[in-house]
């Protein structure tokens, strides 16, 4: 009767162990996801500074530009 108990907390422990492993790896590839999604953010976000850049300078060209710049 002694080995039931050992043998159900051992079971219980086991699923937990699977069950953390599991959430381990899925936090591993949420990881890996995000880094990706923001090196593709940072990329995009460098595009449209030199968009902003060519914007300006075509504005300044055609005299189309605020004074308050």
């Amino acid at each position: 009767m002694a080995d039931e108990p050992d043998s159900i907390v051992l079971a219980v422990l086991r699923k937990i162990d699977q069950r953390t492993e599991r959430m381990a790896e899925d936090l591993h590839d949420l990881k890996t996801r995000m880094t990706s999604v923001e090196e593709g953010l940072a990329g995009v976000n460098r595009r449209l500074d030199r968009l902003e850049v060519r914007v300006e300078r075509i504005e300044k060209r055609l005299e189309l530009s605020d004074a308050t710049h």
